[in-house]
């Protein structure tokens, strides 16, 4: 096709333009390294940080495409002015999703083994990481592009929904690859990843909505439930029994990360309301600079 008419196609398929070059920058990248056979590295890391800028690389050839402003579309990202008190959740809230989530943990029974606790300043490192490289870099495309355009003819809730499915699935390389974390899952763990991916989707609606359509809050806030993780009782135990796996302990630290998370997402619904997910207008197409 004539290049006009691909720049049309995409500027009245802003979500399929988007998806297409989303799934063929990430996965051809992250493809590429699922059949390399490349070991765990920090090469390897920075290569997986690397595919997953597919988002906004997708978005930002949408803009382009229709017409819009890549400045302001990329100016969410600097989008710090929120109040102190979105920051303060941007911020604690993991940290109250960890400390429940390991609350049930410890009265099912799960083992906790504190001397391997990691230091504070791992997680500053985690969370400046995983802010700019590490999930973060994904927030200019699911919640900065698609999130907005959607919510101009869906609810806050069918959008996240729609972003959650598409997020989902954009992580199929990393799931058939063996040496990666989500590669090493068995099937229960990534049916709770799954349902953690879609609840997840609502927290992140709920924070781009609230603080008035900031990627920045929104990439933080992605890194610090991300880094939770690392601080999990269950992460700082040997879930096996004389060296074989233990199904269940497994299952346990799963869930307990997962039970937390839903939770929060159930209540923001019940709270806020499905149709906007926030006490303020929501962004819409013009907040990433389209018309």
């Amino acid at each position: 096709m004539p290049n006009g008419t691909v720049t049309t196609w995409i500027d009245r398929h802003r979500i399929a333009g988007f998806l297409i070059v989303t799934y063929a920058f990430t996965w051809t990248i992250q493809g590429l390294l699922a059949v390399s056979g490349m070991e765990a590295s920090w090469t390897h890391s920075i290569l997986i940080g690397f595919g997953a800028f597919g988002p906004p690389v997708g978005a930002a050839v949408v803009v382009w495409a229709s017409g819009g402003s890549l400045r302001t579309w990329i100016s969410q990202i600097f989008a710090w002015r929120i109040g102190t008190r979105w920051w303060l959740v941007a911020f604690g809230l993991p940290v109250v999703i960890l400390a429940v989530g390991s609350a049930i943990y410890v009265l099912a029974g799960g083992p906790v083994d504190f001397g391997t606790f990691p230091s504070p300043l791992v997680l500053l490192f985690v969370l400046a990481w995983g802010t700019v490289w590490g999930g973060g870099q994904e927030e200019l495309g699911w919640r900065g592009f698609m999130l907005p355009v959607l919510q101009e003819r869906y609810s806050a809730l069918a959008a996240s929904f729609a972003v959650g499915g598409a997020w989902a699935l954009w992580h199929l390389p990393l799931l058939l690859n063996a040496t990666t974390t989500h590669g090493g899952w068995s099937l229960s763990q990534q049916l709770l990843w799954g349902v953690t991916i879609f609840a997840g989707s609502i927290l992140w609606t709920w924070m781009y909505n609230s603080s008035g359509g900031s990627v920045l809050a929104v990439a933080v806030f992605h890194a610090g439930i991300n880094a939770m993780g690392l601080y999990h009782p269950a992460d700082l135990a040997t879930l096996t029994q004389d060296g074989i796996p233990d199904p269940w302990l497994t299952f346990l630290a799963e869930a307990t990360g997962a039970i937390p998370l839903v939770a929060t997402a159930v209540l923001l619904v019940v709270v806020y309301g499905a149709d906007r997910l926030a006490n303020r207008e929501v962004p819409g197409p013009e907040h990433v600079g389209l018309d």
